[in-house]
């Protein structure tokens, strides 16, 4: 295979990885790539990439209506809130990933990021944001990094600040899902945000 890009049923080119099932074309064609602001957003994001670490992110993607749920829709107050009580029926919701490390850190870093200004968690990750055209579009999937010096820099910038399960390649993932780079292939209908209707159609 050449990793470039290959046409869907509708005849679009897309990245390769967005055609194995509809959840990925949906997902590729509206959401990843696309730029996500707000604490709370950002903060379900960060969670997700972590519980994501090791996973497949279909596994992820599949339960993420779970995984709302059982994190009170990622708010970041409330989540700051949860008792051992909380944790305990995390660890037993069959709707998420009930990984005890991940659940613990996800539980964590919302105490932590309660205590830090509107707005600070969203400013702090978009610091970390490359120059726009800074990078060639990548034309294969082997073009595309797992990790940046700023996907490094931002890891280590959230850890200083207290923040867990947030290595550079976790930091990465999180940066092409929050629109941060732009890491659909160069021929990709969904390059820039051009595309913005639903392939489900």
């Amino acid at each position: 295979m050449s990793g470039g890009t290959e046409a869907a049923p509708d005849g679009g080119l897309r990245c390769p990885w967005g055609l194995s099932t509809e959840d990925y074309l949906v997902y590729h064609d509206t959401e990843w790539g696309r730029p996500v602001h707000g604490d709370d957003a950002l903060f379900e994001r960060l969670c997700l990439e972590a519980f994501q670490s090791g996973l497949s992110w279909l596994t992820i993607l599949r339960r993420r209506e779970g995984f709302r749920s059982a994190f009170a829709g990622f708010k970041i107050p409330a989540v700051a809130e949860f008792t051992d009580a909380d944790k305990d029926r995390l660890l037993a919701d069959e709707g998420i990933i009930r990984n005890r490390a991940k659940v613990e850190a996800t539980l964590a870093n919302a105490k932590v990021l309660a205590e830090w200004s509107t707005g600070e968690l969203d400013e702090l990750i978009w610091s970390h944001a490359p120059d726009a055209g800074s990078r060639p579009a990548p034309r294969t999937v082997q073009d595309v990094p797992a990790i940046t010096p700023e996907s490094t820099a931002l890891s280590k910038d959230l850890k200083k600040r207290g923040l867990r399960f947030i290595g550079p390649t976790t930091a990465y993932a999180l940066m092409q899902a929050c629109g941060l780079v732009d890491d659909h292939l160069a021929d990709c209908v969904a390059r820039g945000g051009a595309w913005s209707s639903s392939p489900a159609a």
